[in-house]
């Protein structure tokens, strides 16, 4: 039998995980999930030079893809295995998909979570009938722990994508892409542990050996990246993409994209935080860190994708409402709509009327405003005001720089990272 050092000979019928692998799960798991829409985008696609879809997995009941390939793994379960349960270590979209199709199933889950694993996601967890056990700081402790419950209960451990049903059933993505809109010639999928992707290109190239995959990894997760590049790179740091934030790719999927991936782009934080605004904005929908990598690639490095037909799959929208609220926040500040402006005042009366009076005649809308007399290296008659402000955009703004100027004060503003 073929293994997997096979694979790079023939790359779209491989033993590990084949099209018909990923035909079969979606057979298995159709009349239990969403199918999700792949819709065009008329303004993304103006707006990065490319023909854009979109593949709404945000829509799904658990609100991620992860539930196609947990759905898939525990469907061909024994009815024996399925008595004893299951067991995963996840604290995200894998967690909630294994959950809830392992209720709807009648299977028992447990669920290891790092301690610091936010509450609301253990909550949603528990949610759809869980087992929940906090246990490590990190993932790694997490799992560890979940590998050695399932020794001692006889549990079934699901991997979250180093696994064949798991790896098949992420497949699906693509393969639903493709009936829906078969012009497209290019896919760009997230990458974390290599499941999504590895699935949707055995799919993509099984059906059509032209298509372009593209992976897409956040620059502070450079794994796969490194791995296919034959380099060593550090993965750490806070990074708003936490579903695909994976040190280590799994053992099987690295060997997939390396047969199967030409290409793996980075994206900044900054380019995640746009993309998560632009598809609220624009789209209308709520996706998470990970969900927007895709659109982030092509912002990034447009001329990769110009003029090409590009399918792009937003695999999640759990995203912390308060998080959310930050990143659009952020987003104006840079587009120039929202503004702190840093302004050097004489302590004296009429001072901040005859400000204000500029904003006025400049229309533009004061929020909030901070005096600052102690903390700070100018004389005691001195005095710094922050001034908060809403403008309509960045050449309003520039207008009422222009006029504080005018008008003999010294303005600054108070930039983002």
């Amino acid at each position: 039998m073929a293994t997997l050092e096979t694979i790079a000979r023939r790359p779209w019928d491989h033993p590990v995980v084949s099209l018909n692998d990923v035909r079969m799960a979606h057979q298995r798991i159709a009349p239990s999930i969403v199918r999700t829409p792949t819709l065009h985008s008329i303004t993304l696609s103006k707006l990065t030079g490319a023909n854009i879809w979109l593949k709404f997995e945000n829509l799904q009941f658990t609100a991620a893809y992860k539930e196609r390939g947990a759905l898939n793994k525990l469907s061909q379960l024994t009815p024996e295995e399925k008595a004893r349960g299951v067991i995963a270590a996840s604290a995200g979209n894998h967690a909630q998909g294994l959950a809830y199709h392992g209720a709807r199933l009648g299977i028992p889950v447990t669920i290891v979570m790092p301690i610091p694993t936010p509450t609301v996601k253990v909550q949603q967890t528990e949610g759809h009938g869980a087992e929940v056990i906090l246990f490590g700081e990190r993932f790694d402790d997490a799992q560890a722990h979940a590998l050695e419950i399932a020794a001692t209960r006889g549990l079934v451990f699901v991997h979250p994508f180093d696994d064949p049903a798991i790896i098949a059933g992420q497949g699906t993505v693509a393969l639903e892409m493709l009936e829906d809109v078969p012009q497209i010639d290019t896919l760009v999928i997230p990458i974390g542990g290599g499941g999504l992707i590895s699935g949707c290109a055995t799919a993509a190239r099984g059906l059509r050996p032209e298509i372009d995959v593209v992976g897409v990894q956040a620059e502070l997760y450079p794994s796969m990246y490194g791995f296919l590049n034959g380099v060593e790179l550090p993965c750490e740091g806070d990074t708003l993409a936490e579903g695909i934030a994976v040190k280590h790719p799994g053992k099987i999927t690295r060997e997939l994209v390396r047969a199967l991936i030409e290409d793996i782009v980075l994206v900044s934080e900054r380019d995640l935080e746009k993309s998560v605004a632009l598809l609220l904005q624009i789209e209308k929908t709520v996706v998470e860190g990970a969900g927007a990598a895709g659109l982030a690639a092509l912002l990034a490095h447009p001329q990769r994708f110009a003029g090409r037909n590009v399918g792009i799959v937003l695999c999640g929208g759990n995203i912390d409402t308060r998080l959310l609220a930050n990143v659009l926040l952020r987003d104006l500040a840079r587009s120039g709509r929202l503004a702190r402006l840093r302004i050097r005042l004489q302590d004296r009366p009429g001072a901040l009327f005859n400000v204000a009076r500029v904003f006025d005649e400049q229309k533009v809308n004061i929020i909030e405003i901070y005096h600052q007399r102690v903390f700070t290296t100018l004389p005691a008659k001195g005095l710094i005001t922050d001034i908060e402000c809403e403008t309509r955009d960045a050449a309003h703004l520039d207008r009422l720089m222009a006029a504080l100027d005018a008008a003999g004060y010294e303005a600054s503003r108070v930039e983002l990272a």
